[in-house]
C-alpha cells in the first residue's frame, strides 16, 4: 500500500512541476489561470493525500479553504475579464 501511496505522490508532483511552467510562460492571461489552477487542484490532492498518511484531520480543512480560495479566485478573474472585454 506505501508503494501506491508514493506512486500517487510522485505523479501528484510531476504534475504540480508540469502545471508551474504555462503560470510563468503562458502567452494569454487565460492560459495562465488555468495553469494556476491545475496546481491549485494538484495541491488540494496532495493535501488530501498528506491527511491520510499522516493520520493528521486538521489537512482536509486546509484543503478544503484551498479549494474554496481557487473557485474564488477564478470567479473574480472571470468577472474582471469580461469587465475588460464590454469596456
Amino acid at each position: 500500500m506505501s508503494a501506491l501511496l508514493a506512486i500517487v505522490a510522485i505523479a501528484l508532483l510531476v504534475s504540480l512541476l508540469a502545471g508551474l511552467v504555462p503560470v510563468f510562460r503562458g502567452k494569454a492571461p487565460a492560459d495562465r489561470m488555468l495553469a494556476a489552477q491545475l496546481t491549485g487542484t494538484t495541491t488540494v490532492a496532495i493535501l488530501v493525500l498528506l491527511s491520510q498518511v499522516m493520520a493528521m484531520p486538521a489537512l482536509l480543512d486546509v484543503a478544503l479553504v484551498f479549494a474554496l480560495l481557487a473557485a474564488v479566485t477564478l470567479i473574480c478573474f472571470v468577472v474582471l475579464a469580461t469587465r475588460g472585454a464590454q469596456e
